[in-house]
């Protein structure tokens, strides 16, 4: 893919705007109450870190009142993105706290993917102030993504009064390493709810697993245990032939596909489940569209990233999508 740059003039409109001044005296505020408390403000000690739908408005949005916030959007099978990921991560190293990058998987964010009107990957964005302004497409030359990347700073602190936080890296890297463990252990609350699943207590197992998930939304054993539960769910009392025989019968019926898929995988057929889903998603648009790529991703959660047959359906489905 050839870069394609995008025009950095909206970022001087904006100055122009009643959001810059009110910019301004939020990022005004934000230092002054980290000053009285002696908190770090937000961009102060994550210089590059993950960001997906849910944690979007407090990690990108509200940080961005205090330090401009550089979008990366990137998927594990697009191979300029393993060019520029690194890039941006030495320079946002480099640049010690005068932006901070946050990296969005589109597989795994498809909304955030669309709201932004992204065309191609990778692209990059940022925020400053609430206020998303597209940078460029595509694999950029250093010296290119230097000069975007200053200009960015010198707009975010002569219109918008942001200049974010300086950062010592080696400190930064120190901080998050000492960061406490997450709430836990779990283990006695993960072992109730795999002895639920192992009992056929689907009810009581998709309990147990949220409930671990609502202290800690990343541990990798509630979201598998959940993502197996409520697959199980959905396929209790169904009637197999059946819902092959709809499938067959209506190959534009997504929801029947997406039935038929969810057998497919208890059964053990998961190239076939997968193949299903991105069949559905090439056929159909809007929401029909949209409801069997979630589906997909669900599946992608029972059987895990690391699995090849993941892999290559994710790349599968990036065709059909992009």
């Amino acid at each position: 893919m050839q870069p394609r740059n995008m025009s950095m003039s909206g970022v001087v409109d904006l100055a122009a705007v009643k959001a810059a001044g009110e910019a301004k005296q939020k990022a005004e505020q934000a230092r002054a109450e980290a000053a009285r408390t002696g908190a770090a403000p937000a961009g102060a000690t994550r210089l590059v870190f993950d960001v997906d739908e849910a944690g979007f408005q407090e990690d990108v949005l509200q940080r961005s009142t205090e330090v401009p916030v550089v979008i990366d959007f990137w998927a594990e099978w697009c191979e300029p993105c393993k060019q520029l990921g690194p890039l941006l991560e030495n320079l946002a190293a480099e640049y010690a706290g005068k932006f901070v990058l946050a990296k969005i998987d589109v597989d795994a964010n498809q909304m955030l993917f669309q709201q932004f009107g992204v065309q191609g990957i990778p692209a990059v964005f940022a925020v400053v102030a609430g206020q998303p302004i597209p940078l460029f497409q595509g694999a950029v030359p250093e010296g290119q993504l230097r000069q975007v990347l200053d200009q960015l700073v010198q707009v975010a602190e002569q219109q918008f009064g942001i200049v974010g936080v300086p950062v010592d890296p080696a400190a930064a890297e120190q901080a998050e390493a000492a960061a406490p463990p997450p709430v836990g252990p779990y283990d006695a609350a993960l072992t109730a709810a795999a002895d639920a699943l192992d009992a056929g207590d689907l009810d009581g197992a998709v309990r147990a697993y949220r409930n671990v998930l609502a202290d800690d939304p990343t541990n990798p054993e509630a979201k598998l245990g959940l993502a197996q539960a409520e697959l199980l769910q959905r396929v209790q009392g169904l009637n197999p032939q059946t819902v092959r025989q709809e499938a067959a019968d209506r190959p534009t019926d997504v929801q029947a596909q997406i039935t038929a898929a969810d057998l497919d995988l208890v059964g053990g057929h998961v190239e076939d489940a997968f193949g299903r889903l991105i069949d559905a998603v090439q056929r159909t648009a809007g929401d029909d569209r949209e409801a069997a790529r979630v589906r997909l991703l669900e599946l992608f959660e029972v059987i895990g990233a690391d699995d090849p047959r993941v892999t290559k359906a994710r790349t599968a489905l990036a065709r059909v999508l992009f």
